[in-house]
């Protein structure tokens, strides 16, 4: 059976990659989206070597890219002497399979990419359960590509049996697997329920950050909190959630959450592993978007955030945009409302303070009002 993502990975440090990308969209967006690549390739702890984009044509069922370009894709490889090819839209199991034959190295995808990040970043039992149930259910349906070296045998009898026999205890094996990864998950969900339902009784509002990845949720977590979470300048720093009881006002306290961050094409099996999780924002009583308020982007990661919120179904949760990074655009602190006075969005600096006074005060009016 294929070894994890998570074990290869750790295995092929600093490796050489080649990102690929194709302009199916705009020029600047795949650019953006190249550049995010970039990062999740070092982040992984892959040395960039260089990049490809196809610039026109239509999805190969095939290969992904046309012949000619897949052609100068292993010209590449061979210049920058790497042995890695990331490409930056999910691949087919006979894509990659194909694509690793014609030029002779490694080919992964994003969600692969990702999913590999995520094993790397998993320090928890929690966090590492969804990270191998993602992971196994990635593998899955890809199992019959990473057997079919055995088509290349004589054939006649004796040949065929072993090959179907062995794929078929690997599908079973992965199934069990799944299933049990799911029944322990469901006992960590159970859990989460029982705080969510003492919280209630107590009548304490639940507040939980959500963000594109490195918006600084971490930052504004700890400074809000004081409870001195890992936090970094880099993708996926969180994983596992971290709650925190916050005094607000006189009698009035909010149980605060941190939540994993959000990335493009985020893998639905990462989505669905990570329910549990993501849970404490899909029943909260008030959500806190941090955005980056400095990233060129900041419009398309927002529109990608509420993307995943509307596939874990909190799209009706009431929330706050929280403009984080004020201190790189010399921005003042301040609250906007809407016509009514309710606040909307609050600009802050996590990191210098700027503004936190401004956002406590905010949340308090929008879980005291709305409550």
């Amino acid at each position: 059976m294929k070894a994890s993502s998570y074990e290869t990975g750790r295995a092929a440090r600093n490796e050489r990659a080649i990102l690929v990308g194709h302009a199916q969209r705009e020029r600047a967006h795949i650019e953006r989206s190249m550049e995010e690549l970039a990062l999740l390739a070092d982040t992984a702890g892959a040395k960039v070597a260089d990049q490809l984009v196809q610039r026109s044509g239509t999805i190969h069922p095939a290969t992904f890219l046309g012949k000619g370009k897949v052609e100068e894709l292993k010209q590449l490889a061979v210049m920058r002497d790497a042995d890695l090819m990331i490409f930056d839209d999910d691949l087919s199991p006979a894509q990659v399979k194909n694509l690793e034959k014609m030029v002779d190295r490694k080919v992964i995808d994003r969600s692969e990419l990702i999913l590999d990040i995520f094993a790397k970043r998993a320090r928890t039992r929690e966090s590492r359960l969804q990270v191998e149930l993602a992971q196994l259910e990635y593998t899955l349906p890809r199992l019959t590509g990473m057997w079919k070296h055995l088509e290349r045998q004589a054939g006649g009898i004796g040949t065929r049996g072993p090959g179907e026999t062995q794929l078929e205890t690997d599908r079973r094996l992965i199934r069990d697997r799944i299933r049990l990864l799911g029944r322990r998950l469901e006992k960590v969900h159970l859990q989460r329920e029982q705080g969510r339902r003492a919280r209630r009784r107590a009548e304490v509002p639940a507040v939980s950050l959500v963000g594109y990845t490195n918006a600084g949720k971490s930052t504004l977590f700890n400074a809000i909190t004081g409870a001195g979470v890992y936090a970094a300048d880099q993708l996926f720093a969180t994983l596992d959630p971290t709650m925190r009881r916050v005094e607000l006002r006189d009698s009035l306290s909010m149980v605060l959450a941190d939540t994993v961050g959000f990335v493009r094409h985020l893998p639905h099996q990462l989505v669905e592993a990570f329910r549990a999780t993501l849970e404490e924002a899909r029943l909260a009583d008030l959500l806190l978007h941090v955005i980056d308020a400095s990233a060129e982007d900041r419009e398309d990661t927002t529109h990608e955030v509420e993307h995943v919120l509307t596939d874990i179904g909190a799209e009706d949760v009431p929330r706050l945009e929280v403009f984080n990074k004020i201190d790189l655009l010399e921005v003042a602190p301040r609250i906007d409302r809407d016509e009514s006075g309710r606040p909307l969005r609050v600009w802050v600096s996590a990191k210098s303070g700027a503004g936190l006074a401004l956002l406590r005060e905010a949340i308090a009016e929008r879980i005291g009002g709305d409550m």
